[in-house]
């Protein structure tokens, strides 16, 4: 059995599709189902209901998945310690974190902690969402900063990992001006005309937020999908010049807001509220994070 089989396994029930897959294993398609095939022969079970579309996993698929991930995520946090203690740098924290996270929020989280507690020796990998889960479900990092919704779980099982609150933030209905000031784009109840808006597409937790507000709003209009970016700074200045509105971050904005470049386009019931959250595993993590994990303080929260 290669580590690669299992790699490919947890890309497979990811993406739920062989080429998709494939591509982003760096291999042809008919390697990748080779791969795939040989490790259901090496364990002696199907893993895969292929007769369905997207692909779903078998029994013994779902039995497996906890074991592979738990095989990958040891292997991979024993290759971290042993390549910490041979590099000398087993104070190294790392994190991974979403793009818009990774741009605005981690730089002046990370400085206001420093300012109490000296330089930390950091790492930060910048991802979706999806794969920052996954980073964290194999052992690649200590941590994972994402923010949360009431209405977007994320996947990571209760009785392995944790969290802590670190942040909060909105997403807010914002467009550019029109010259009387009033939004070139804006959420009116009932409006004859979609309202054209730049959204996030499906791989982006905020995406997923927005999708399920604007699915349980009563007096949400009709929508037109002009533009979509897994990024809040892509989103950005497409609704500055005014090419739809957009639901941005406010951490985000409050320049833009204050000057006048973005108005709000809506009213409170279109605000989506975040909670930003720090989640690890519960398994012990060397030093250095443990230390962290602790001057964080002592509000410990389960997922929910």
């Amino acid at each position: 059995m290669e580590v690669k089989w299992l790699l490919d396994f947890l890309s497979l029930v990811d993406t739920q599709n062989f080429s998709r897959s494939a591509e982003a294993r760096a291999t042809t398609q008919p390697a990748f189902s080779r791969r795939i095939k040989a490790l259901e022969e090496w364990l002696g079970a199907t893993l895969f209901d292929r007769s369905e579309q997207p692909i779903q996993l078998t029994y013994a698929g779902q039995s497996f998945r906890p074991v592979a991930e738990e095989v990958l995520r040891r292997l991979l946090q024993s290759r971290e310690e042993i390549q910490r203690i041979g590099k000398h740098t087993e104070s190294t924290i790392s994190f991974t974190s979403t793009h818009s996270l990774s741009l605005v929020f981690f730089p002046r989280w990370i400085l206001q902690f420093e300012a109490e507690t000296g330089i930390l020796r950091t790492r930060l990998e910048s991802n979706q969402i999806d794969v920052c889960v996954q980073s964290l479900l194999r052992g690649e990092c200590h941590f994972l900063i994402s923010p949360t919704h009431s209405a977007v779980e994320i996947q990571l099982p209760e009785d392995r990992f944790t969290s802590k609150s670190i942040g909060h933030d909105r997403l807010l209905p914002v467009s550019a001006p029109a010259p009387d000031g009033s939004p070139l784009h804006a959420l009116i109840p009932g409006a004859k005309k979609p309202v054209e808006y730049l959204a996030y597409d499906s791989t982006a937790a905020s995406g997923r937020a927005l999708e399920f507000m604007l699915r349980h709003h009563k007096k949400a209009p009709a929508l037109e999908k002009v533009f979509d970016s897994h990024l809040a700074g892509v989103l950005k200045p497409m609704a500055i010049q005014g090419r739809g509105l957009a639901w941005l971050p406010e951490s985000e904005i409050v320049r833009e807001i204050e000057q006048g470049t973005l108005v709000i386009a809506g009213d409170g019931s279109f605000v989506i509220p975040s909670e930003i959250r720090l989640f690890r595993n519960r398994d012990p993590l060397p030093k250095a994070a443990e230390d962290f994990w602790r001057t964080l303080g002592d509000a410990d929260t389960a997922l929910s």
